[in-house]
């Protein structure tokens, strides 16, 4: 069975980091008809980055009702695509699903879900990513340690963002928004579609935490893993924003070089 390596977003009050790979595989019709997004995460960080195959992009944003993500964050994810891909026709697409009805979600159903409710998929020159939106937090959060999972990304093309964990963190703070929080998640996340670091890529200069696979090192870059001991996403947010500074951290010049390796800016 084909694995399909997971890189979350999490909180340990908050924690960013990684999962395990996990067991998840389509069906052959699904993998015939569909094999263009049913890659490995990373694996399309050039066509993603650069207009060599694709130069339309198309964004396909499935929510739960009541649950779907603010103005403000898509407009900030839109802005760090135009800043860091070679993409100027990029469009998104908004579909409302019903609740799946789970008090929390297994990777597996979020796949299933996705099996059931995309649309849309690679065509001629549009290379298509499918973000979903969900009302139940992650099957692993463990909140007696604090720990929950904001997002992640499970393929070459496909994302979660936990937005019902979001919301109830980003109400705990005075100063840091929902918005925030979704901008901080989704670009933590297309980072890893951008194949950083060493995600199905090869980083210029060797500066990946040897303690979170696939993250940076680089204190107060956007790809950084926040360790148990660690500064919490959530309070350095606070702190910049105390500061006068933008709230949300972004690549540092390490991961500029990489994505500029594969085709971006």
């Amino acid at each position: 069975m084909k694995k399909i390596a997971i890189y979350t977003f999490l909180s340990f009050g908050i924690l960013l980091g990684c999962s395990k790979d996990s067991n998840v595989a389509p069906t052959n019709s699904d993998a015939n008809l569909k094999a263009g997004n049913l890659l490995t995460t990373g694996a399309s960080a050039r066509d993603l980055l650069s207009n060599e195959n694709f130069d339309k992009l198309v964004v396909e944003i499935a929510y739960v009702a009541g649950f779907e993500p603010t103005f403000e964050a898509i407009a900030n994810f839109e802005d760090f695509l135009l800043e860091r891909t070679f993409k100027e026709n990029i469009e998104f697409k908004y579909t409302s699903l019903s609740t799946p009805s789970e008090e929390t979600l297994t990777l597996e159903e979020v796949v299933d879900l996705e099996a059931e409710n995309r649309t849309q998929y690679n065509d001629d020159n549009t290379l298509a990513l499918y973000i979903y939106f969900a009302d139940a937090p992650a099957d692993s959060d463990n909140e007696d340690e604090g720990l929950v999972t904001l997002g992640a990304v499970y393929r070459n093309t496909s994302m979660v963002i936990y937005q019902s964990t979001i919301e109830e963190m980003a109400n705990s703070s005075a100063t840091v928004t929902i918005s925030d929080v979704e901008t901080a998640t989704l670009l933590h996340e297309f980072g890893h579609l951008f194949g950083l670091v060493n995600l199905s890529t090869e980083s210029v200069n060797d500066h990946e935490d040897v303690d979170s696979e696939n993250h940076c090192n680089v204190q107060g870059c956007l790809m950084r893993a926040e360790l148990q001991f660690g500064a919490s996403l959530l309070k350095q947010m606070e702190k910049n924003a105390s500061k006068g500074l933008a709230s949300i951290p972004g690549f540092d010049a390490e991961c500029i070089l990489d994505l500029q390796k594969y085709g971006g800016r």
